[in-house]
């Protein structure tokens, strides 16, 4: 019981962002059918109903995921609860949080099994499904931060609705319109849709921003909160992930405008950027997540950074920390008398000797990562060094091992906490899903280039678990008392895990494109490498 409250503040978060990704889609489905499917069907040249049928499945899976999800949800948080607060598992399941992910879980149950009668023949979700798409949402932009507002609460309520809606319609209809693009093969009904779809995206997208600037300008309230708090550091890592999607959106506008004038056209960076916007799409919705899970900056007029501080703690400082301190000056070394009177599950205060060793890991982690990138670099600009610079996925593995020995003194080999045990700490936990990824990519990758993975899919693993892991990032907490000292680390990680997001949807670019295109998107995610590098070098925590 212990261990799951320990870890149940990354998991809601992450289950969040399951549930955000699986309502947009199962939304999403919808949204495309009664705007795009069933109103152009006679337009579509014979393909509306194969459409539909695969539009009906995803729509079908998403929803049963979602309603899986939803209720698993409802359970962590009920166990969670009588375990915290020591009540009876009845009383905690009628908590209200709890009923508004069982009441979830049953809608898109219903929109689950009206997409499968559908399926086969039944008329009924023509009918109900803006009904359907409306409750799931609603019930949702209920249960977030509006909800706990003491003035303005409906306001914010419908912002909210009016922004989940903006991402369902855009990011949630995006698997569609690829279906589509495959579905329909005469090229004056592919246009159709392209347009069609088009117009969705922009109102859903005016949707979006709309709603979303409603509530940052009541949660934020003001510019110091922006830079100075964990949720306005989370929410500025969103704008810029928005402002990503928005240019591969408007790089797709321009596509479909250009195919209205040759309907006949190549649809190859369509397709390949409408991949990259539901990557981009999906870590968006995980940001959410972790946004919801953050106490809105305007209520920590206190405790937010300066900007003078933010400048102190991001400023790059020479010499770098190579040395590391001797492990016996480190909080991890103290004997179990010294930490007798510390409340359960409470850490000593971090030393200056806690801190050095922090960084001496982020600063040699980071001499890794830029040798991983100048090494891609040199793999592409020099034919000469070529054959050995396609080599540099073997870094990972080093990175791997430094990490796994070095990253968490109070665990072993360094500290008196075991392998299994150590893993009821969340943080800890996240450090070793991050060296099993950097393991597997790194091994991947390698073996790829060396030709001896043939399979399609196997590319495909390192920009996928490069965009995985910077995603997982943006879910990372660290669960300090200090709630301003909590905001400057996560100023330093953030644009790590954006770098990170860019760095890995360049390279599924460069494997998916061809031309000027494959070879631009070849040089940045390497550039990304080395600018994540720079930052782990210049890391600082004091």
């Amino acid at each position: 019981m212990q261990l799951f409250i320990e870890i149940y503040g990354f998991l809601s978060v992450v289950l969040r962002g399951v549930i955000l990704a699986a309502q947009s889609v199962a939304v999403g489905g919808l949204a495309f059918l009664m705007l795009l499917v069933w109103p152009l069907a006679p337009k579509l040249a014979g393909a509306g109903a194969a459409l539909e049928r695969r539009a009906l499945r995803l729509i079908f899976v998403s929803a049963s995921g979602l309603a899986a999800a939803e209720w698993l949800a409802a359970a962590s948080l009920t166990v969670m609860l009588v375990g915290t607060l020591e009540i009876p598992a009845q009383e905690a399941a009628g908590a209200r949080a709890v009923a508004v992910d069982l009441v979830a879980g049953v809608i898109a149950a219903v929109v689950a099994v009206s997409a499968r009668r559908a399926q086969r023949g039944g008329v009924a979700l023509r009918q109900s499904a803006p009904v359907l798409a409306a409750l799931l949402i609603g019930v949702q932009a209920g249960s977030t931060h509006a909800a706990s507002q003491f003035e303005g609460a409906v306001v914010l309520a419908c912002a909210e609705f009016l922004h989940m809606a903006g991402a369902a319609v855009w990011i949630g209809g995006i698997p569609y319109f690829l279906m589509a693009l495959t579905d329909v093969a005469d090229p004056t009904a592919r246009a159709r849709v392209a347009a069609r779809f088009s117009a969705m995206s922009v109102g859903a997208v005016a949707a979006l921003l709309a709603g979303g600037a409603l509530m940052a300008a009541f949660y934020v309230g003001a510019a110091p909160a922006m830079y100075g708090t964990s949720y306005g550091v989370m929410l500025s890592a969103k704008i810029v992930l928005l402002l990503g999607l928005l240019l591969l959106g408007g790089l797709n506008f321009l596509a479909v405008r250009k195919l209205k004038q040759e309907p006949a056209g190549p649809l190859l960076r369509t397709r390949r950027f409408a991949e990259t916007e539901i990557g981009v799409g999906l870590t968006v919705l995980f940001c959410a997540a972790s946004l919801a899970s953050l106490p809105p900056a305007r209520d920590l007029p206190n405790d937010r950074a300066s900007f003078a501080e933010v400048v102190d703690r991001l400023e790059p400082r020479l010499p770098v920390r190579l040395d590391s301190p001797d492990f016996e000056a480190l909080s991890a070394a103290l004997p179990p008398e010294a930490l007798k009177n510390l409340p359960p599950g409470a850490q000593p205060p971090r030393s200056p000797a806690d801190i050095a060793w922090s960084e001496y890991n982020h600063h040699w982690a980071g001499l890794f990562v830029i040798a991983m990138g100048v090494m891609a670099l040199l793999e592409r600009v020099s034919r000469r060094l070529a054959p050995v610079m396609r080599h540099w996925p073997l870094v990972f593995l080093g990175l791997a091992c430094f990490l796994f020995l070095r990253a968490d003194e109070m665990v072993w080999p360094l500290g008196r906490l075991g392998l299994i045990e150590s893993l009821r700490d969340p943080e800890i936990a996240q450090h070793r899903l991050l060296t099993l990824l950097i393991v597997i990519f790194g091994l991947f990758e390698w073996q790829v280039r060396q030709g001896r993975i043939k399979a399609w899919w196997a590319p495909y693993v390192f920009p996928v678990s490069t965009a995985t892991a910077a995603a997982f990032l943006l879910t990372h907490s660290h669960a300090l008392a200090n709630l301003k000292e909590e905001t400057l680390i996560e100023i330093t990680h953030t644009p790590l895990a954006l770098v990170g997001v860019a760095a890995g949807w360049s390279r599924w670019l460069e494997l998916r494109l061809d031309g000027g295109a494959k070879r631009m998107a070849g040089f940045v995610w390497p550039i990304g490498f080395i600018l994540a590098g720079l930052m782990l070098v210049f890391y600082r925590e004091a």
